[in-house]
């Protein structure tokens, strides 16, 4: 199983659309086909019909909606990224800042990533890009502007989940060091670039940092670095 999905050598990656506000669908579809690497092949209104079609319509990236009716958003991912059998897209939930609640739930599920409803279509671009690459980077500004929201929301004394830290201090220094990086959006060369090693090394750092905190991907471990303290909302660049 391949949680990146896996479309023909050379082709558009496959996205669908998951949104009950038809206009909404049908403006995000005119900027992603308009681009000649990308291509909307699903369209659905609710999560229980995204889950209807993607199991015979396999696609590389969701963008998901939150509140819908039937299945809500977070419910179908959840459903969606655990399957055991074929392909399982990445998600981007669809979101806007006043929807802190869903964040972490949304992480949790499964999601790869959050774009901001009134993101510029450039964002919504690079948002599908970012997570389709994988290791590419954590996701474009959205999730991390959002991440950093939700962290500054929380109660200054909330203390962290006591699996979180334990799985950070299962971490070396060296891997500590590149989930800071990471957090801050770096990407592996540019990690490399900045640690003074091969990129090689670097996912190297990276499969074991999500392997010791149980992250399926950079979003997940990301969460876990801000969670934990181990990175502030505003840190230095």
């Amino acid at each position: 199983m391949n949680a990146q999905g896996n479309g023909p050598a050379g082709a558009p990656v496959r996205v669908a659309l998951v949104d009950d506000q038809q206009l909404v669908r049908a403006g995000f579809r005119m900027v992603i086909d308009s681009q000649p690497d990308l291509e909307v092949v699903v369209e659905a209104g609710d999560g229980a019909q995204a889950l209807r079609l993607l199991a015979s319509h396999p696609v590389d990236v969701v963008l998901m909606d939150v509140r819908m009716p039937n299945l809500d958003g977070l419910s179908a991912t959840a459903q969606l990224t655990s399957s055991a059998t074929g392909d399982v897209p990445r998600v981007i939930v669809l979101t806007t800042f006043d929807l802190d609640e869903y964040v972490l739930a949304a992480i949790r599920a499964g999601a790869s990533g959050f774009l901001l409803k009134d993101a510029p279509p450039e964002e919504m671009l690079a948002a599908i890009r970012t997570v389709h690459a994988g290791d590419a980077v954590i996701a474009p500004s959205s999730t991390r502007r959002l991440l950093e929201h939700l962290v500054t929301a929380l109660p200054a004394d909330a203390p962290a989940d006591p699996a979180a830290q334990h799985a950070l201090d299962q971490l070396t220094e060296r891997e500590r060091e590149v989930l800071v990086l990471m957090a801050r959006g770096r990407s592996n060369l540019e990690i490399a670039s900045e640690l003074f090693v091969a990129e090689a090394t670097v996912k190297t750092h990276v499969g074991r940092i999500l392997a010791k905190l149980g992250a399926r991907d950079r979003v997940q471990a990301v969460v876990t670095a801000y969670e934990t303290g181990l990175v502030r909302p505003g840190s230095p660049d």
